[in-house]
Order: structure tokens, then sequence, then C-alpha cells
């Protein structure tokens, strides 16, 4: 990118102000382009607590644990090979647990 070195230079004040005026006009544009939320589709979509669920069904696919995978003995879950961090007594414990 070539530099014209005889045009005249801008102060600190003056970069200063324009950049105060760039940061306006932006602020401006951001909350004109804001998203409209329609609050009465949000409170319908909302679960409450405690709500009553029983004709609700959930299908979810179990795999079996893999090969490459084992089952922490201190929080249950299965992790992949790479998150063991010892074994004691034949127990696997994860990184996040021991």
């Amino acid at each position: 990118m070539a530099t014209d070195y005889d045009a005249p230079r801008k102060t600190d004040d003056e970069e200063a102000i324009d950049s105060i005026e760039e940061l306006k006009a932006r602020r401006v544009d951001k909350s004109a382009s804001a998203v409209d939320v329609d609050e009465v589709e949000l409170a319908e979509n909302l679960e409450l607590p405690g709500a009553d669920l029983s004709d609700e069904s959930l299908t979810v696919r179990v795999l079996p644990r893999q090969a490459d995978e084992f089952t922490c003995s201190k929080c249950f879950l299965v992790h992949h090979r790479s998150q063991l961090a010892r074994e004691v007594k034949g127990e696997s414990i994860c990184r996040e647990c021991a």
C-alpha cells in the first residue's frame, strides 16, 4: 500500500474525534439491526419446573461402550481412553475426577 507523505497529517485530537464519531455511528447501526423478539412467543415456549411432561416422549439411540472407552468409577461417565488418568484396583478414574 502506497503512503502519501505529502498529505497533511491529522493530530491526535482529530483522530480521537473521528474515532468517537465512527463509534457513535456504529452503535446506531447495531441498534437498528437488533432482532425484534416476540415476548409472547418466548413465554409460550418456556417450560416451567414441575410441569406435567407425562405426554412427552424422548427418543434417544443408546450405543454400547466402545472398545476405546471406559467408565469412570467416580463420576460414572463414559470417556475416551485418552481421558484415563489412572486405574486403582481395577477401577478406572478419568482426568476430571483425578
